[in-house]
Parts: structure tokens; sequence; C-alpha cells
């Protein structure tokens, strides 16, 4: 596998993770909402949980590698892309209440154009033709699904949309801090930082993990939130943010597979259409990057 990936473009595994990060986080979703809605548990207390036990799996990252990785003078910075984060997940959750979920995925995929606003503007990043091209076909995608002429239109659709801004603005900081700062010590940080935010949300709720099935959700969904974002740190270091953000589209349909299989809920046809062009346009846009890369060199 390392041999493999010796030979492999870097923007080729920073989309390759991105996808399967979206997909990881397709998967705690369904877990999540499999456990707020068959088996009752509060949300705040499984945000809590489900971060504390990422928590608690990323440590042995932190052990082999000794705790000097963890050294940062950017701690100011980490808090800040923490805040960023907890406020989209706080805003997310608020909007689920008002919003159908087909409706609110397709918003948060306005996510890429603060990216790349952000990023021009304050990476230094310049986005290709082809970047933006990407981002306006998935955007479109989305537009599709969400429907704006539709008489479901409403004011609440600002919270996903302000949730998005917030989550773009959290990957414009990963993307700064991956400069100086370890995957490990950016998802570390991310995890332990979250804790105590997300323990003063659920106190009123009680933090009592309970036991059988909802403790098991709680440690898998925990387990995969930190694959999750340890593969988004590691994406960010390998390719530019705007030109990763497409691949992010992808948790679309896997969360509409999932949330078919597991709950029996069937979108309408646009959702299929409206998938079709976002997975066409992350795959276009691999394929011109591909092209425009020389092959990495052969590391003996």
């Amino acid at each position: 596998m390392t041999r493999l990936f010796r030979h492999t473009s870097p923007v080729l595994v920073g989309a390759s993770l991105m996808v399967l990060a979206g997909l990881t986080f397709a998967l705690v979703n369904t877990l999540l909402q499999y456990g707020t809605m068959v088996l009752g548990v509060s949300p705040t207390r499984l945000a809590f949980w489900q971060y504390l036990i990422a928590f608690l799996f990323s440590l042995p990252w932190v052990l082999s590698r000794g705790w000097r990785s963890m050294r940062s003078g950017q701690l100011l910075s980490h808090v800040i892309r923490v805040a960023l984060a907890a406020t989209g997940v706080q805003l997310w959750v608020l909007s689920l209440a008002h919003v159908p979920i087909w409706q609110a995925i397709a918003l948060i995929m306005l996510s890429p154009f603060f990216v790349i606003i952000g990023a021009n503007l304050f990476l230094g990043e310049r986005a290709s033709i082809d970047r933006w091209a990407a981002v306006f076909v998935g955007f479109a995608g989305g537009m599709i699904i969400l429907a704006p002429w539709s008489d479901a239109f409403s004011y609440y659709v600002l919270l996903p949309v302000m949730a998005a801004a917030m989550w773009a603005m959290t990957s414009l900081m990963t993307k700064h801090l991956s400069r100086t700062e370890s995957p490990e010590a950016l998802t570390v940080y991310l995890l332990l930082l979250l804790t105590p935010i997300n323990a003063a949300l659920a106190m009123g709720e009680g933090l009592s993990p309970g036991v059988g099935l909802p403790a098991m959700l709680l440690i898998a969904a925990g387990l995969l939130t930190a694959l999750a974002q340890y593969a988004i740190a590691k994406a960010y270091s390998l390719a530019d943010a705007s030109f990763l953000q497409p691949f992010d589209h992808l948790k679309l349909p896997f969360n509409v597979v999932l949330g078919l299989a597991a709950f029996g809920f069937v979108p309408p046809g646009s959702m299929w259409l409206g998938s079709l062009l976002i997975i066409g346009a992350s795959f276009l846009l691999l394929h011109k990057e591909w092209r425009r890369t020389p092959p990495a060199k052969e590391i003996p």
C-alpha cells in the first residue's frame, strides 16, 4: 500500500480521502439519525459522546508520534477553527427542525462558493476555470434538488446556508493550519476543544451514555468521526482547498443511499438528476487535475 501511494499523485490521494470522509460522515449521520429517531437519544447528548469518543480514539495517534507532535504556536487559530465548527453544527441541527433533510443537505453544498472566495482572498489560491466550472455544475445540481421556486421555500432555509458558511470557514482554517500543523494535531485539537462545548450544551439533557445499543451506537459514531476528521485534515495537507470542495459534494448521494437503505426515505426524481450532475462535475475535475499534474517521482 505504501509503495502504491509513492506512485500516486497527491491530488488523487487528497480527493480520495475527501470522498472517504464524505462516506464516513454519511454513515455517522445515519447512526445519529437512528439514535434520535428510533432510540430517542437527545441530539446534544449524542454530539457530546460522539466527539468525546472520537477524541479518545484519536489518542493512539498522539501517543505513537509523541506529545511533541501536538506542540503548536497557533493555539488561537485552533480555537477559532473549533468555534466555527461548533457554530456550524448548532446551525445545522437547528435547521433540521424546520427544513426537510434533502433541502438542508442541498443547501450545505453552497459551501464550496464560500471556500473558493475565501481561498482566493485569504489563502492565495488561484481557482482555475475547471475548478469554477465544477463548482457551478455541482451548484446547479444542488439547485435542482433544492427547487427554490417551490412553495416550500422559507426563511428557515437560511439556517443551513449559514451552516455552510461556517463549515467553509472551518475548511479554510484547516487548510491554513495544515501548512504548519500535522493532520494528527489538527484532528486531536478539534476533538479535544469540541468536548467542553458539547458538554455545556448537553448538560441540561444529562450526559449518561446509556447501555446496550445506544452505547454501541455512540462508540461507532465516535470512531467514524475520528476517521473522517483525520481524512479531511490529511486531504487538505495534500491538495488545494478549492480543488477538494467538489468532492465534498459526494456526501449528498451517500446520505441519500444510506437514508433509503436504513429508513426507506425515497427522494424525488430531481434528487437523482442533481446527484448525477454533482458526481459528474467532481470526476470531471479529477480527470482535468490528473492530466495537469505531473506523475509522482519514484522513491527508492
